[in-house]
Formats: C-alpha cells, sequence, structure tokens
C-alpha cells in the first residue's frame, strides 16, 4: 500500500511508520520545503510540500507512485507548546484547518484518488462534559478546543465528496513513554511532588500508543469505519485516580494538588485542556468488535513504563 501522510515525525506519526514499512507499506511523507531529515529509512520518501501554495502535489523521481492508496493526516502545532495567545491560536487554527483544507484538495486533483483519508482530531470536540458519557454521536462543545476540532473535522469530511472514504480519528490523551503527554505528567512524580489537578474529579480518557496503531491499521483496511471514531480507552478514569495509577508505576507518592486556581493562573485558558471533564467511550469501535491491546490504566502503565 502506498500510503501519504502529514505529521509522520511526531509521536503518532512516527509509530506508524514503524509499523508500516516493517509490514512493506510504503510511506510518502510530506514535509516543509527545504527541510532536512538525517534517517534514512527503507520504504520512506520525502515529499516536499506546503499547504499555503495550494493543492498541487509532485511527487518527483523514480520512485513515484502510480497511486496513492490512502493519505493519513495527522498535521497540527502542538497545542501544549505555549499560552494561548491570539497568535498562539491562529498557529493552532491554521496548522490544522488551513492544512487539511489543502491536503483535500490535492486529494481532488490525484487520479486515480485515495480510497481512505484518515484525519486526525481529539476528544477536545466535545469539551467540558462532567460526568455525562460521550460517544461520537455526542454534540460538540463551545469552548476554543470544541470549536478548532470541529472546523478541523469539517475540511476533513470535505473528501466524501470526490468518493473518499472519511474517518475522523478522535484522540485521547495518548499514553507513550518516549512522548506526548505522559514523560511530563510523570516528571513531577520523579521528584516526589505528584498529584491530582485541580478537584481530580475531571475525567480523563486515555489511550495506549500501541491502541492508536492498531486502530488506525484496522481503518484503513475495514471499509464500514467510516466517520467520526473515538480513539480512546473503553475504560476512562478520573484524574485523581489516573495519578494514584502513575504514582503506582512509577513507586512514588502522590500526595501533593494543584489547585485550579494555580493552574489557571500559570497556564490561562491552556489550563482547559487539563481541568476539563471529558468521559468519552469507544462506541464505534466496540461496534465493529476491535479487541484493545489495554484497557486497565493500571496494567497499561506498567506496560508502557517496563
Amino acid at each position: 500500500m502506498n500510503i501519504l501522510m502529514t505529521g509522520a515525525t511526531g509521536l503518532v506519526g512516527t509509530a506508524l511508520v514503524q509499523a508500516f514499512t516493517a509490514e512493506g507499506h510504503v510511506i510518502y511523507r510530506l514535509v516543509r520545503p527545504g527541510s532536512t531529515r538525517k534517517e534514512t529509512i527503507s520504504g520512506v520518501f520525502d515529499i516536499p510540500w506546503s499547504p499555503a501554495a495550494g493543492e498541487n502535489l509532485v511527487f518527483p523521481g523514480i520512485d513515484s507512485p502510480n497511486n496513492i492508496d490512502a493519505v493519513i493526516n495527522l498535521a497540527g502545532a502542538p497545542i501544549a507548546d505555549g499560552r494561548w495567545s491570539a497568535e498562539r491560536k491562529a498557529l493552532l487554527r491554521s496548522s490544522r484547518i488551513d492544512t487539511t483544507r489543502a491536503l483535500v484538495r490535492a486529494m481532488a486533483n490525484m487520479s486515480p484518488r485515495p480510497r481512505v483519508f484518515i484525519s486526525a482530531s481529539a476528544i477536545g470536540y466535545y469539551g467540558d462534559r462532567g460526568d455525562e458519557v460521550l460517544t461520537e454521536n455526542s454534540a460538540p462543545g463551545t469552548d476554543f478546543l470544541a470549536t478548532l476540532a470541529k472546523e478541523w473535522e469539517g475540511e476533513a469530511v470535505k473528501a466524501e465528496q470526490f468518493g473518499i472514504r472519511v474517518v475522523v480519528a478522535r484522540l485521547g490523551v495518548v499514553l507513550a513513554k518516549a512522548g506526548g503527554a505522559l514523560p511530563q505528567m510523570m516528571m513531577p512524580f520523579r521528584f516526589g511532588l505528584g498529584g491530582k489537578l485541580g478537584s481530580g474529579r475531571q475525567w480523563m480518557s486515555w489511550i495506549a500508543l500501541e491502541d492508536v496503531v492498531s486502530i488506525i491499521r484496522t481503518a484503513l483496511a475495514t471499509d464500514s469505519v467510516k466517520g467520526a471514531v473515538n480513539l480512546v480507552s473503553p475504560q476512562p478514569v478520573r484524574n485523581a485516580d489516573f495519578t494514584r495509577s502513575l504514582a503506582r508505576a512509577l513507586h512514588r507518592p502522590a500526595i501533593f494538588a494543584a489547585p485550579a486556581f494555580a493552574l489557571r493562573l500559570a497556564m490561562g485558558q491552556m489550563s482547559e485542556m487539563i481541568l476539563s471533564s471529558t468521559r468519552v467511550i469507544p462506541q464505534v469501535l466496540l461496534k465493529h468488535g476491535y479487541e484493545f491491546r489495554h484497557t486497565q490504566l493500571d496494567e497499561a502503565l506498567r506496560a508502557i513504563l517496563a
């Protein structure tokens, strides 16, 4: 299979490239013009492309594919890399919405067109919903992250009009040892300063990176998987329970707490990420009979940190 991918050097993208090339697939990574990669990976080719330049995609050289079978869109500036100033919010929007819009236009011009388009989103789509159980059919929230995700998904589903099957992957908190949120969460515990955030009652919907890779592989191969799909474990936990599980896995205490007001003061609007409550269930995956590698948080953390 020939797979075109944006965001291929991020946490999820790197894991997908490793898994797919090991299976014999060919990966075409869309990269910014002028960027260089030191590593050489068999079966991986870099294609310079700027979304601002429009929809044209050029595959130079003898390695040009006869066709692209699938497109995986993981593009987007990191949500937690800085306070949400007006400039930062504009970057978060453009790196997701504008890039996805240009990518859909590029797919429309391909001949033949890809069969499937998997585009990342996030469970921030649902906003702060307290104890409400949320499925793919739940309404979106109204805060910044929810509005961002809704518009991001809106651009992705436009690919359907070109006969392309679209899967919108609403990612929860992805747990991995080498990247993402978990190493940052672990840092206070290593100094004996770990504890719950805010009230600790807010729900956290998590998923192991291993399951993310497996689910995307399943979505590529399963024609009946389409539309929004929640990429989360079927067992969300409250923040206080997550804290206790992480403390057990690290053999560290969890006696300190970060008050909500202190988090809002330190992080500004960005504190919404860790104080919002999203109790999300992977209803679509469960209906399709997907078997999770990791459903229980304690077991997942032991496996990830082993």
